[in-house]
């Protein structure tokens, strides 16, 4: 049997001034952080224009998650 990995991202999604979608993910994150500590990042992001987006300054918030994926390395030689 293979190597078995986990990895575990916020995967940030913003708006622009442009009304592109941008990505912003966090390799990481700590076990205990809240919906609220995101939304907050994600409010000081735009608040300090942090970011440039594809076509302008990210201007709002479109979604939030935290994505965890497990592999299994069959092969690797």
């Amino acid at each position: 049997m293979g190597v078995v990995s986990s990895r575990k991202v916020i995967r940030m999604t913003f708006l622009d001034s442009g009304g592109e979608r941008n990505i912003i993910t966090v390799a990481n994150p700590r076990d205990d952080i809240t919906e609220q500590d995101i939304l907050n990042v994600m409010d000081l992001i735009i608040q300090k224009n942090i970011f440039v987006g594809k076509s302008g300054d990210l201007t709002s918030k479109y979604d939030a998650r935290i994505v965890e994926t497990t592999s299994n390395d069959i092969y690797n030689p």
